[in-house]
C-alpha cells in the first residue's frame, strides 16, 4: 500500500518541485497540492493523507495555527518545511510541540546535486512519518520551568567524575527537553547528540536552557564540560569527548557521516567509550534507523548504564529497538520515568 501525501506549500515553485519528487517514488502517493490552510482543509477531508508536507509560512492562516487545528480534529503525520532563519527555527520547535513528526529546512536551489540530496531526505522523512506514532498533545504552551520537589541529592564526586550522555533522532527534539524538564540543576555534564541539521541546533540549544534548569548550550570545540551544563552538538558536526588530565573536554569535527548522520549518536557514544567508560551513564531515545546501538553495545561492554525509551512512548522505535536487540541496555524505560531513573541511578554512585 502506498503512502498518501499532502503538500501544503504558498509557494508554486516548492508544490511543484515536492510533488515531483514524491510522484518519482513508488512507494508514495501525491494525493493533491494546497496553497494555503483553506484548501487544504478541503483536500485532507477529501483524500485523508497519511503524511503531510506543511509550510510554517503561510498567508492566511499559517502553519502553526493550521497544526494545531489539524492535530486536534484529524491528527495526522506531519513534516514541517522550515525556513533557515531564527524566527524559522523557533516555529519549528512549536511545532513539533504541537505534534509534528519531523522537519526539513527549505532546499537550496543552486546546484543539481542539492537537488538530489534533498529529495532523498525529504522522501526518508516522509516514509519515516509514516511509520511514526501520532501524539495528540494540547495546545502548545511554553512551558515553564519546573518546580522542585524532593530529590536525592547528588555526591559532589558523581558531579564532577560523572558524565550523562543522550542520543536521540525523530521525536527526540520533545523527548530531550521532557528529561532536562525533570532534572535537577545539580546534574553531572550533559552531552546530547540529537539528528539536526546545521542553523537549527543554537535554537534547539536555547529553547532547552530557556525551559529547564540546566544550563544548555550548543557545544564548542575544545571547551571544558562543567557540572550543571549541557552540550548540543551542532548541525553538521560530530560530537565526540575526549578526557585530558581530569577533565573532560569537547571535540568537533566534520568527518564522513556514519549511519547517514552527522552528528551521530555511534560517534559520541564510540569516543565515550574510549574515555573512563565506567564513569558515564548513556541513554537512547525515540528515532528512527539505529543510529545509537552500535556505539551503545561499546559503551556497555566497558561498564557503563545504559537507558533506551520504551516503544509506548516513543515517536518511533527504531534507534532504542535496534540497541536493545543488541543486547546493550539495562533499562527499558517509559519517558515520563526516565528522568527518575537516571537520577535514582547517579545518587546510588
Amino acid at each position: 500500500m502506498t503512502i498518501k501525501v499532502l503538500v501544503v506549500d504558498d509557494s508554486a515553485l516548492m508544490r511543484s518541485l515536492l510533488g515531483k519528487m514524491i510522484e518519482a517514488d513508488p512507494e508514495l502517493s501525491l494525493v493533491g497540492q494546497a496553497a494555503d490552510a483553506f484548501e487544504a482543509k478541503d483536500l485532507v477531508n477529501q483524500f485523508r493523507p497519511d503524511v503531510i508536507t506543511l509550510d510554517i509560512e503561510m498567508p492566511k492562516v499559517d502553519g502553526l495555527t493550521f497544526l494545531d487545528r489539524l492535530m486536534k480534529a484529524r491528527p495526522t503525520a506531519v513534516v514541517m518545511i522550515s525556513s533557515l532563519t531564527e524566527q524559522g527555527a523557533d516555529a519549528t520547535f512549536n511545532a513539533l510541540a504541537l505534534g509534528a513528526v519531523d522537519f526539513i529546512p527549505k532546499p537550496k536551489l543552486d546546484s543539481p546535486q542539492g537537488i538530489h540530496d534533498y529529495q532523498d531526505l525529504i522522501l526518508d522523512k516522509i516514509k519515516s512519518a509514516a511509520k511514526a506514532k501520532i501524539i495528540k498533545p494540547q495546545k502548545f504552551v511554553e512551558p515553564t520551568r519546573p518546580v522542585s520537589s524532593k530529590r536525592p541529592v547528588l555526591a559532589n564526586t558523581t558531579l564532577t567524575q560523572h558524565l550523562v550522555a543522550i542520543g536521540a533522532s525523530t521525536g527526540g527534539t520533545e523527548a530531550i527537553l521532557y528529561v532536562l524538564q525533570h532534572l535537577p540543576a545539580a546534574m553531572p555534564p550533559i552531552v546530547i547528540t540529537q539528528h539536526m541539521p546545521a542553523g537549527f541546533t543554537r535554537t534547539f540549544a536555547e529553547r532547552l536552557n530557556r525551559l529547564s534548569r540546566i544550563t544548555v548550550k550548543e557545544a564548542e570545540h575544545g571547551e571544558r564540560l562543567l557540572p550543571s551544563y549541557a552540550y548540543v552538538a551542532p548541525g553538521d558536526h560530530h560530537l565526540e569527548i575526549i578526557k585530558v588530565g581530569g577533565s573532560y573536554k569537547v571535540k568537533l569535527t566534520q568527518d564522513e557521516k556514519v549511519s547517514g548522520h552527522r552528528p551521530s549518536v555511534d560517534v559520541m557514544f564510540n569516543a565515550l567509550a574510549q574515555c573512563a567508560a565506567p564513569n558515564i551513564s548513556a541513554m537512547i531515545l525515540t528515532g528512527m534507523g539505529k543510529d545509537g546501538a552500535e556505539g551503545m553495545v561499546a559503551l556497555h561492554q566497558k561498564g557503563v548504564t545504559t537507558f533506551a525509551q520504551d516503544e509506548q512512548s516513543c515517536v518511533v522505535f527504531g534507534m532504542p529497538r535496534e540497541a536493545i536487540k543488541c543486547r546493550a541496555v539495562d533499562y527499558v524505560v517509559e519517558l515520563s520515568q526516565m528522568p527518575s531513573k537516571l537520577i535514582n541511578h547517579l545518587s546510588s554512585l
